[in-house]
């Protein structure tokens, strides 16, 4: 997540949190930075003007001024294509029907760039729906470096995995991520694996940790990957 979009986050969640507040080390462990970067980042928003102050004692942290006027309701394209992964995750679920109602607005409320940004991030992501699949939450995500697999996918970057392979060998692969798939109750990050020099897919709870580095990625024709079965639907095809 880059400063931008940390910021913003970092004010919803404080707004959120309304006078109960939210300590350093808690949002740091949220976005998955340091507690200093923290401090800085809350320094930055109260020199914009943000009432934030921080609440000594116990259980105390950073309080946002209830008072402080709200904005209109805004969602990054990262956030409306979260709302739709964690929809179509659970497509059988009750009030699926209003879940997609829902989903149409956030779409609704995001400007022509960011729907754009929303559709093409959208489109790396998909779902299989063979109705004969474990259910989703058989899965769990990474041990930690989420956000990092998310944020090079993103921005086209190559990520550093510490993966734990079928056998249970630990490995460092350098990765070019290419998209994110959800498929019999797993998910799974599919990527260029420089060691191999080839298309693997790596089980999201296989990944001990993960970084972003700057280096882009060589854009590779999809289908590399091979063919999906005919049960897969993008999130892009799923937000239309």
């Amino acid at each position: 997540m880059n400063r931008t979009d940390r910021l913003y986050a970092l004010t919803e969640e404080l707004r959120r949190a309304a006078t109960r507040g939210r300590t350093a080390a808690r949002l740091a462990a949220l976005f998955e930075v340091s507690p200093r970067t923290i401090k800085r980042d809350v320094l930055a928003l109260q020199e914009s003007g943000l009432p934030i102050w921080a609440q000594p004692g116990p259980g105390g942290g950073y309080v946002l001024d209830p008072a402080a006027t709200l904005p209109p309701v805004n969602f990054t394209p990262a956030q409306a294509v979260a709302v739709a992964v964690a929809l179509a995750s659970v497509r059988d679920a009750p009030f699926a029907a209003d879940g997609a109602s829902a989903l149409a607005k956030v779409f609704d409320v995001l400007d022509d760039e960011s729907r754009r940004r929303a559709d093409d991030l959208g489109a790396l992501v998909w779902v299989n729906d063979d109705p004969v699949q474990p259910p989703p939450g058989a899965t769990r995500g990474p041990a930690s470096g989420g956000r990092a697999i998310e944020e090079a996918l993103r921005r086209r970057v190559v990520v550093v995995l510490d993966y734990i392979d079928a056998q249970g060998t630990p490995t460092r692969r350098r990765v070019e991520p290419m998209m994110m798939a959800l498929t019999y109750g797993h998910w799974y990050l599919i990527g260029w694996c420089r060691r191999r020099d080839a298309v693997r897919w790596f089980r999201w709870d296989r990944i001990r940790d993960a970084h972003a580095t700057p280096e882009r990625v060589v854009e590779r024709d999809l289908s590399v990957i091979g063919e999906f079965p005919a049960t897969a639907r993008s999130i892009a095809w799923r937000a239309e």
